[in-house]
């Protein structure tokens, strides 16, 4: 997912790198939720491995994302939010073997601290690129998420990924919004020069 490796002009233009890496992302989570809430419902294997590629492809795209904006020592919140989610991929695999009350704890705990990390790396890069509105706002959803799902999990309805599912619906949202953001960004400097 190194698209700064394949496109010169995204290694000198940080806005362009975020709405490539946000419309990434949020055509990931759509799949995911896509998948989640249909094949994945009614065949738990597919369920469990969707259940760990998530937060593994969260370490990924952070890992990505920060060595592309001046590397993990540069950017503490998104190594903090990569160890994390390698960290959570790992427990979630092992909490499949228990129950999945023990999988939405797991994501309860990792959507609380990744919403708190995603909240400050989207803080810290409102100064050089703006338009973090949007990733303040999953930021802080993500967080309200975990502590709702923690709920979840110890309560004792019946719960499958389709309980994860809109957890990861609303991320998708966010990117979608926050690519499209620095979109209508681009397009007010361009009019404005012009107009100069």
């Amino acid at each position: 997912m190194n698209l700064a490796a394949t496109d010169p002009k995204l290694s000198q233009d940080p806005s362009k790198w975020l709405k490539n890496y946000y419309f990434t992302r949020f055509a990931f989570s759509a799949v995911w939720v896509a998948a989640a809430f249909t094949v994945a419902k009614t065949n738990p294997p597919l369920a469990a491995i969707l259940l760990i590629v998530y937060p593994a492809w969260d370490a990924a795209a952070n890992f990505v994302d920060a060595r592309r904006s001046g590397g993990l020592s540069n950017n503490k919140s998104q190594l903090l939010n990569f160890v994390f989610s390698v960290l959570t991929a790992v427990a979630v695999a092992i909490a499949l073997g228990h129950s999945l009350f023990a999988v939405i704890g797991v994501f309860g705990v990792w959507a609380f601290f990744a919403g708190l990390f995603q909240l400050v790396t989207a803080v810290r890069r409102w100064k050089s690129v703006g338009a973090q509105w949007a990733m303040i706002l999953s930021g802080a959803q993500s967080m309200l998420a975990g502590g709702f799902m923690l709920t979840v999990a110890n309560g004792t309805k019946p719960v499958s990924i389709a309980d994860i599912a809109p957890y990861a619906a609303f991320g998708a949202f966010y990117f979608l919004v926050s690519s499209l953001w620095l979109l209508v960004g681009d397009a007010r400097r361009r009019a404005a020069a012009t107009a100069a």
